[in-house]
């Protein structure tokens, strides 16, 4: 079975052709400022490159233009599009109508669209993108696969804020949790590894990105995550906040003259490491500056890395145990200095790395980090979304009898 797996974004598209039988990666890429003068098509198969340079005004054209680019005889990846069996979508919320990934129909879409208010930056875009494909590939069976999903397992007294309750019922004011996906696949990865049953498993996962969130995986199962109703909540990241007391707000609308909304954006947009440091947002100039003796960037990192540290404090207090810690994405997987700073203070619970190999550069495998002696292993293992997606969609399709 061959799966496309679609990722749509405000003014973007990315996607990738998987190969299930043997889970390989046909063809991927990319495009960009759909809607936006300059639209490009960047489309990778065969280790070679194609970029298309062409008008996108909208996510149609844009899919049209990549499913034109997978047949093309010559750069493309298959000879006519019978050969993808099924559509897997990036969906972002699923609000709490969803525990697992759904196969579309007019009454999920319905659900989703109702859900846009839960997810107003991204859910537009994630319907545009399924509403494109339909378009386009009107017979092909087509899955959902939403990010808050996998956090769906999460017990009530995890996911309940301390507010009205007929507030949560009414408006479903919760901690959602993003990330899902990615999660999912590490953890499961982790199992794995680890060669245990997962109903004897304590993981902590870190997928420290520009986005960056980290879950208590028990038995297999998200018991607790660090995003919220929204991905602004949790440790500090590139330019969110991360946790705050609400009262800012109200003294920062005061202090600088802002309405609600100012504020909002301030906080996804002008804070986190960019905000302290005022050097970046990426993890790789923070470094350099720290290394070159600038206080500020050296106080962002400590401070991103003391809260991630006290999330996973956190969360073996409320697994009771761990018995294995993964860093994944953009910092987990290529910032050593972070992995340092995360890990030093942990020897209580049994944590401890070797430097040496934590020094060693991400080679796309597992990576484990575990220093001689110590009781709970330490991984880096690169996370693998899109493949998650097919794989879900992929099981949907054949317990769905499509294919």
């Amino acid at each position: 079975m061959k799966v496309l797996v679609v990722n749509a974004g405000s003014s973007s598209l990315k996607y990738q052709l998987i190969d299930m039988d043997t889970e390989s990666v046909i063809a991927k890429g990319g495009c960009e400022r759909i809607g936006i003068r300059g639209s490009v098509l960047k489309h990778k198969t065969g280790g070679k490159e194609k970029v298309i340079e062409q008008d996108m005004p909208n996510h149609k054209v844009a899919l049209k233009l990549v499913l034109d680019a997978l047949v093309n005889p010559e750069y493309g990846a298959i000879s006519s599009m019978s050969e993808i069996d099924a559509v897997g979508h990036r969906v972002v919320h699923s609000g709490e109508d969803f525990n697992c990934s759904v196969l579309v129909n007019e009454d999920v879409m319905k659900k989703c669209r109702a859900n846009i208010e839960l997810a107003p930056l991204h859910m537009p875009a994630n319907i545009l993108g399924i509403e494109a494909c339909q378009e386009v590939m009107p017979n092909t069976p087509m899955a959902l696969v939403f990010d808050t999903a996998f956090h769906s397992t999460m017990p009530q007294y995890a996911y309940m804020y301390a507010i009205n309750y007929e507030d949560y019922k009414n408006y479903k004011i919760r901690r959602y949790g993003f990330h899902g996906t990615s999660h999912k696949y590490v953890s499961q990865e982790a199992i794995k590894y680890l060669g245990k049953p997962a109903e004897e498993t304590k993981i902590v996962t870190c997928h420290l990105g520009g986005g960056s969130s980290i879950s208590a995986v028990k038995g297999g199962k998200c018991v607790d995550t660090s995003m919220g109703f929204t991905p602004l909540a949790g440790v500090p990241m590139g330019t969110r906040s991360g946790d705050l007391d609400p009262a800012v707000l109200e003294y920062l609308a005061a202090k600088k003259h802002y309405s609600m909304l100012d504020c909002v954006n301030y906080l996804n947009k002008e804070c986190g490491v960019s905000g302290v440091s005022g050097v970046s947002s990426d993890f790789r100039d923070l470094t350099k500056a720290a290394d070159e003796g600038n206080e500020r960037a050296k106080l962002a990192i400590d401070l991103f890395a003391y809260d991630c540290k006290k999330y996973i404090g956190a969360y073996i207090a409320a697994m009771d145990g761990i018995d294995c810690l993964v860093f994944t994405a953009g910092i987990g997987e290529n910032t050593w200095q972070v992995r340092k700073l995360i890990c030093e203070g942990l020897d209580f619970f049994g944590i401890k790395i070797d430097d040496a190999k934590n020094q060693q550069k991400n080679d796309g495998n597992i990576h484990e980090l575990t220093a001689e002696g110590a009781k709970v292993r330490v991984l880096v293992i690169p996370t693998n979304e899109e493949l998650v997606i097919a794989r879900e969609t992929k099981e949907l399709v054949e317990n769905n009898g499509r294919k």
